[in-house]
């Protein structure tokens, strides 16, 4: 019987299911959000999370443990270096499900599954970004006009050019 035994199957075999979690999580932590079908993406968020929660413990074993369930070291090291310790104050929720819709060619749901932190921390930059260039452009206004004054001089230059030939 499976009783309480909670495994989403995805239609899949076991070993392609394993397979497929392993390549979208390691996706998901390489680029911080993919897109994906919404059962899918519930597959994948508990085994992101569980990692998540086994790359806040940091020491060897827990990453070779990640090693063998994720089997992309530069997944494992990011996860590792920069995406669990963000989490240390966070008990779990670490991603989040945003649903999109329909896929056009056979209607599945389509959803974005990202991690919760990544979010916050890419649209921060965003808004400096923006206000950095208002600066560049109030103190560019000057330069410009300096380089209408230049004009002149060089087309004397490029007219005298011509004359000497």
């Amino acid at each position: 019987m499976r009783h309480r035994v909670d495994t989403f199957k995805v239609g899949r075999s076991s070993a392609h299911r394993r397979s497929m979690l392993a390549n979208m999580v390691s996706s998901l932590f390489e680029h911080g959000s993919i897109q994906t079908t919404v059962v899918k993406a519930k597959a994948a968020r508990s085994f992101a999370e569980r990692l998540i929660t086994i790359g806040k413990k940091g020491d060897l074993h827990r990453r070779r443990l990640a090693v063998s369930k994720l089997r992309d070291k530069g997944a494992v090291k990011k996860l590792f270096d920069e995406i669990a310790p963000g989490y240390e104050g966070r008990n779990g929720g670490y991603t989040r499900i945003l649903k999109l819709g329909k896929r056009r060619g056979d209607a599945a749901e389509m959803c974005i599954l990202q991690l919760v932190e990544v979010a916050a921390v890419e649209e921060a930059p965003k808004k400096e970004a923006k206000v950095a260039p208002k600066k560049a452009k109030a103190e560019e206004a000057p330069k410009a006009e300096v380089k209408a004054e230049e004009a002149p001089a060089v087309e004397a230059k490029a007219e005298e050019a011509p004359k000497a030939e």
